[in-house]
């Protein structure tokens, strides 16, 4: 045989032999799927698992859905036994308990358990296992215009909002003194955050969320109590008469309410402290620079501040195999491990880090850190959702009767509450 021919009989098999090696090395890299919403903090915190799937050798594929059909598709997956959607999926407080029956417990995962005392409490399973590791706590906080309302001046109270808001909008320096998401799934930023600083709650006894215990007490609803008519009362008054809020406010989600503090035309509002980074980038707000963090204002009822602060977490749906969920678990363990991306994460957007052992390290030297910690972690808290199935069908009807009371007269408030409290009684009851 010829030299050539020999030589080309050796490339032909060696470049046989490096295509199988390449093919062999491409079927053996781990792919996962992460599915989550556009969301300032889900952002960050995926790219920070980004950066380790390289590391990891794992290709990461990202779905982004919109928040409004996110829960139903994330529902219907899971309920199904579908498996090659979703390997990483985005939790909420909200339904954390409803989808536990389907998550892998997630208690091997490494730092999984270094959150606040209770944190979890909405992800855990039967058994007490968790089904979800933290992105960052979210929870909601009052924003103002630092260059319109001194520290010293912010308000403590309802009247204060009211009387420092009205100051505001008769000087000419906002159209708005407040604005906050008001429709259903944003009544966090308005009817709920009062609701909580007026000692009231959805179901007596206010504040627990121990469904044994509501049961007991027969799923009480707290709709048209005292305290939460006179909250409804505040928001007609803010809407109809004192008008420091716009009257399309029952329509607004955070998305609207956002874009009006972020133009300029409003002196305070209410979102999750997530927001804190969009609020002030100059390339995306005409307020930047110029916005702070302060406590809620207190009803006449209140005993006292109370926050709402939960876990935004990260999901492995249990029907996965087992590969792909000893890849998901390492790439989440790695986030939790990474101190300097949870420290961007929280530059980037004013998202706590998931882990708390990174806290130490922003107390040292980072003020508005500082004082976030003490407006959110010192006063009492509450959890934000309820934990039984039926639980957003509850919040609907709770949402609707609110925004039709504000459509109506004021001296129909009271009563417009009570018609609506049956409904609430038997969306609870209905899981006993």
């Amino acid at each position: 045989m010829r030299m050539e021919n020999k030589l080309a009989r050796a490339l032909l098999v060696g470049g046989a032999f490096s295509a199988v090696c390449s093919s062999t090395a491409a079927q053996a890299e781990t792919a996962l799927s992460i599915c989550y919403i556009n969301h300032p903090v889900q952002v960050a915190n995926v790219a920070i698992l980004e950066k380790w799937a390289i590391k990891q050798g794992v290709k990461l594929n990202k779905t982004v859905t919109s928040y409004a059909v996110y829960l139903p598709k994330i529902t219907q997956m899971l309920t199904s036994g579908a498996s090659d959607q979703c390997d990483i999926i985005w939790n909420n407080d909200d339904w954390g308990q409803d989808l536990a029956q389907y998550l892998e417990p997630l208690d091997d995962v490494l730092n999984a358990r270094k959150v606040e005392v209770g944190q979890l409490e909405p992800f855990h399973t039967a058994d007490g296992k968790t089904t979800a590791v933290s992105m960052t706590t979210t929870a909601g906080i009052l924003f103002y215009r630092t260059d319109l309302v001194q520290e010293a001046e912010l308000p403590k109270t309802w009247e204060d909002l009211v009387k420092i808001s009205q100051t505001l909008q008769s000087e000419k320096k906002v159209k708005w003194g407040y604005v906050g998401g008001m429709s259903y799934t944003n009544t966090f930023f308005s009817f709920w955050w009062t609701l909580w600083n007026n000692n009231c709650d959805i179901y007596a006894p206010a504040y627990e969320r121990d469904n044994k215990k509501l049961a007991a007490d027969g799923w009480k609803p707290m709709i048209y109590s005292p305290c939460q008519v006179q909250t409804a009362e505040f928001w007609w008054d803010a809407l109809n008469s004192k008008k420091i809020s716009p009257l399309g406010m029952t329509t607004y989600s955070r998305d609207e309410a956002n874009a009006i503090f972020q133009a300029g035309d409003a002196a305070f509002t209410v979102a999750d402290t997530t927001f804190l980074g969009t609020f002030n980038n100059p390339e995306r707000s005409s307020v930047a620079g110029k916005v702070g963090i302060a406590p809620f204002p207190v009803g006449p009822m209140s005993d006292g501040v109370r926050t709402w602060i939960d876990v935004w977490g990260w999901s492995i749906p249990k029907i996965l195999p087992n590969d792909r969920k000893t890849a998901a678990k390492k790439l989440l363990g790695a986030m939790l491990g990474d101190s300097d991306g949870q420290i961007e994460q929280w530059k980037q957007t004013g998202a706590p880090p998931p882990n708390t052992d990174v806290w130490p390290t922003l107390e040292k030297n980072d003020l508005t850190w500082r004082r976030l910690r003490m407006i959110l972690f010192k006063p009492d808290h509450v959890h934000a959702a309820y934990y039984f199935r039926n639980w957003a069908t509850v919040h609907k009807v709770y949402s609707d009767t609110l925004i039709r009371a504000m459509k109506g007269k004021r001296e129909d408030i009271a009563a417009t509450l009570k018609a609506s409290s049956d409904a609430i009684r038997a969306g609870a009851v209905a899981n006993d």
